[in-house]
């Protein structure tokens, strides 16, 4: 006698989005509404989590320097909700795709057969931009962007190659930013190339900096949200093009 297959609920990968309950996408916000149970980040708000006031919610959030789920945990955690809800959503901040272990993530759930839904989100680069606004591209000054961390995975070296871009857009920047001005600096770039730091993208508490590259390897002061560090020609105030 053959073992009966196991049945699963479907799984959502939704990106909440920069932080402000509003930029979550209307079909995001329609999901959240129908969930079973909801597995969300340390950076999703209380006035995100009010969309889905229906669900079971879980904190699995992941936050430098503060105590957080292990991703093999949360990864089970996944598997054990579809195994017990139709409807299950894993919220994520920004895009699910960019910086958020989805990867990980998606081989557990293939691995048990489990459907799976991504839902994109807006990412903090975009919104950080637009709160600036600075395009992050600029006819005849800036024509490539890159995306990039300084944080890597378990066992691996601490080693940041910086690519060539015309904007660099740093996520999790804060204390590395320091480190990115240093290797700017020594690969030539001008001491003036200007910088853009946001901080607590899209909230209330939102703060833009202005500065240089100079000044951005002296270290950022007094930052207590998530900070974005955004370096390029492009970002020069329009006043000085």
């Amino acid at each position: 006698m053959t073992e009966e297959k196991k049945a699963y609920g479907k799984v959502y990968l939704i990106g909440a989005g920069p932080g402000a309950v509003d930029l979550i996408t209307v079909r995001g916000a329609r999901i959240l509404a129908q969930a079973d149970v909801v597995l969300h980040d340390a950076l999703v708000t209380p006035e995100m989590l009010e969309l889905c006031p229906q669900a079971e919610k879980i904190s699995v959030g992941k936050r430098s320097g503060q105590r957080s789920t292990a991703q093999l945990a949360i990864n089970q955690l996944l598997i054990d909700c579809a195994a017990k809800y139709k409807l299950v959503v894993r919220l994520k901040g920004g895009d699910p795709m960019l910086f958020g272990r989805a990867d990980e993530e998606l081989h557990a759930l293939e691995a048990h057969g489990i459907e799976i839904e991504i839902v994109p989100g807006i990412t903090t680069a975009f919104a950080a931009a637009a709160a600036a606004q600075l395009p992050l591209t600029k006819r005849g000054i800036a024509r490539s962007i890159a995306f990039f961390t300084s944080a890597t995975a378990p066992n691996q070296p601490d080693q940041l190659t910086l690519p060539d871009c015309d904007t660099l857009i740093q996520y999790m920047g804060g204390r590395e930013a320091m480190v990115t001005a240093q290797k700017l600096l020594e690969q030539g770039r001008s001491p003036d190339l200007p910088v853009v730091i946001v901080e607590n993208c899209s909230l209330q508490n939102q703060k833009i900096v202005r500065m240089n590259l100079r000044e951005l390897e002296r270290g950022l002061q007094d930052t207590q949200g998530p900070v974005l560090v955004m370096i390029g020609e492009a970002l020069a105030a329009r006043g000085n093009n």
